[in-house]
């Protein structure tokens, strides 16, 4: 019915179709998202002839032309050089020392030491690898079921995009025009949230089948190994301290900030004696590899969204979900029943790049707000990373462990679950995303 109010508005033809029909042929047969989106763009601009191919060029420089960009290699170098260096375990045991006095605590260990990276890669898919390395083992060993374990850490893994600073974040921002500062401090309060979700799921998991028992501990054993354990690595939350401090202060843009902490952490390599010169290209392979998959996708956004506005298609989009309801209530859980499906099937940048521009104008016309709509959609789109059948935390945790991606994935209903009420709260509770804001956002 959507579909027919869309086509009856805009007047859709095979300038449309073609174009859709071609990028949903290429993805099937595994062609890289970026060269989808391209071809799908210069096939609706050639055949609708509303823009010049000469002017495709052009367009794709200014995609990327843009100095917030420059953060998001930063970040995800940030995260690679702290598992190098070893500063990432120091994580691993505060968390263990926060937690060790509850019954499931090396599993609520885990879901914290996820939020910890999160707060510094901004990448989710690092954050499941490099946590999952350390973790998964250790939880089998505590009692926890193997695909359980994997699951607990793809879980966790998902506020690599959601805890600021997120390269999701980054992107949707650069799409929208809206400042990454902002959004972070914006995400700030969803993320600490869906971290909680995370956790409590766990909770309860681990309370109807005994999963991991607690050992008891008085205040004053627990205050001991707290306090070991943060003299042995207090020094690895420098790191993210200088992140949160120089962004939420305003003292340092988010490019600023990541480039900041990998000179620190880089250096504290050095000091400790886990780096070397010869860890370098690996490192700067590793980021370049992951910066080259996202940047290609936003350049070739740029001409898609364009063909899209003068077609106009967000425009009819707007028309034909508004003619199936009115209500603001029914139009926010369609619109995020479009994002959780659409994260099932394809990677969080595609779908910023692709879904933003369209389902912009629908939360306009609702009068969402901008910055809570953003938040809404990441949200959204970060529980695909634990759904069937493109959950790439799930892809993962399975590459590490060798378990099935079908057992995981059953495993991870439960935190899918939570997530979603989470999710639901973001997108009917304005203030959750607006709190933090100067009042002009509000």
């Amino acid at each position: 019915m959507l579909w027919q109010q869309l086509n009856q508005t805009v007047e859709l033809g095979w300038d449309f179709y073609a174009p859709v029909i071609l990028f949903v042929a290429l993805i099937t047969l595994a062609v890289p998202v970026w060269a989808a989106i391209g071809a799908g763009a210069i096939l609706m601009l050639a055949m609708s002839g509303d823009m010049p191919l000469s002017a495709v060029g052009e367009s794709l420089f200014t995609g990327i032309d843009a100095f917030a960009l420059t953060a998001v290699p930063l970040f995800i170098l940030t995260g690679d050089v702290l598992v190098r260096t070893g500063l990432s375990r120091k994580f691993l045991d505060v968390a263990e020392a926060l937690t060790c006095w509850t019954k499931g605590g090396f599993g609520s260990a885990t879901v914290l030491v996820c939020g910890m990276f999160a707060a510094i890669s901004g990448s989710d898919a690092a954050g499941a690898a490099a946590v999952g390395r350390m973790t998964i083992a250790r939880l089998v060993e505590s009692g926890y079921p193997r695909p359980y374990a994997c699951a607990l850490v793809a879980a966790g893994a998902c506020t690599g995009i959601l805890i600021p600073p997120s390269i999701a974040y980054i992107i949707i921002g650069l799409v929208l025009g809206i400042s990454a500062s902002t959004l972070f401090l914006a995400a700030l309060i969803p993320g600490i949230l869906i971290l909680v979700s995370i956790l409590v799921t766990n909770l309860v998991v681990n309370r109807i089948y005994h999963y991991e028992g607690g050992e008891p501990m008085t205040f004053g054993e627990w205050a001991s190994n707290l306090g070991h354990a943060l003299k042995s690595g207090w020094y690895a939350f420098i790191v993210p301290g200088i992140i949160f401090y120089g962004i939420f202060s305003g003292r340092l843009t988010p490019t600023e900030a990541g480039a900041t902490a990998v000179v620190v952490t880089i250096l504290m390599g050095f000091m400790l004696r886990t780096l070397s010169l010869a860890d370098f290209p690996a490192m700067l392979l590793g980021s370049a590899k992951v910066n080259g998959v996202i940047l290609p996708i936003i350049a070739f956004s740029a001409p898609l969204a364009e063909a899209l506005a003068i077609m106009g298609v967000p425009q009819g989009f707007v028309q034909a979900v508004t003619s199936v309801s009115e209500d603001p209530v029914i139009i926010i859980l369609m619109m995020i029943f479009i994002l959780i499906a659409a994260g099932c099937v394809m990677e969080t940048t595609p779908n910023i790049v692709i879904l933003a521009p369209i389902l912009k104008p629908l939360a306009d016309n609702i009068g969402m707000n901008e910055i809570q709509f953003c938040v809404m959609m990441v949200t959204a789109l970060g529980v695909g990373f634990i759904t069937p059948p493109l959950g790439l935390n799930l892809f993962v945790v399975s590459g590490i462990t060798g378990e099935s991606i079908l057992k995981i994935a059953w495993q991870a209903i439960p935190f899918v679950l939570f997530m979603l009420i989470v999710v639901l709260f973001i997108a009917y509770v304005p203030a959750l995303s607006t709190t933090l804001l100067p009042a002009i956002y509000q």
